[in-house]
């Protein structure tokens, strides 16, 4: 199974998401594209949240200095993305694939982090619990319905909010997968613990 995890923005904790899926199905993990942070990256925090041995950690096609949008990360650095040169590793385990900020973040003139989103994946979205994010999270999900994109799941981030997490579910038809709390401090005991509870539903997408 290959899982795309994406959100509906920028820090709505789909690394912590990432983790936990990783954890939870003993997956790989790939972040095609980097922006910022090289020196703590996203496959770093994930590497070190995750406690099983069998999780194999792939190369990022496109590491860019600067945290920005990807295309402007790129434009930085004298390089243009290139989606011909992101090219998913084979492997015979799952594998987790994460996205950079939301589905319509600018990879280079033309393309869109959607445009990574392959028809063989499983797409994943977390939801952060903010004043708006009922309506990104539905144009979200109607964008990627828009492209022929089916969301598999979703993740809700945040702590407990039945009147928005039901009405989304019921607009969008969408399968609830879990929902991570606002934990004081996120280490591999509590990836885990998410891990548990999140393995069942995850292996019925």
């Amino acid at each position: 199974m290959k899982i795309f995890i994406t959100g509906i923005g920028t820090d709505v904790g789909k690394t912590i998401a990432s983790a936990i899926v990783v954890e939870a199905l003993e997956a790989d993990y790939w972040k095609p594209i980097q922006a910022g942070d090289l020196d703590n990256s996203d496959s770093h925090k994930v590497r070190t949240l995750v406690s099983n041995e069998k999780s194999q950690f792939h190369e990022n096609s496109y590491k860019l200095n600067t945290p920005a949008s990807p295309h402007l990360a790129a434009a930085k650095d004298g390089v243009r993305i290139d989606l011909k040169q992101i090219v998913e590793t084979k492997i015979q385990n799952h594998l987790v694939i994460e996205g950079a900020g939301g589905v319509l973040v600018p990879l280079n003139d033309k393309e869109y982090v959607v445009d990574l989103i392959k028809k063989d994946h499983k797409v994943i979205m977390v939801s952060r619990h903010y004043l708006g994010s009922i309506n990104h999270t539905l144009l979200t999900i109607e964008a990627l319905q828009n492209r022929k994109i089916k969301v598999a799941g979703i993740i809700f981030s945040g702590d407990e909010n039945k009147a928005t997490e039901e009405i989304i579910l019921e607009k969008s038809g969408v399968k609830f997968i879990g929902r991570i709390d606002n934990e004081p401090y996120f280490d591999a005991n509590v990836i885990g613990y998410y891990a548990e509870k999140f393995r069942d539903n995850l292996l019925k997408l």
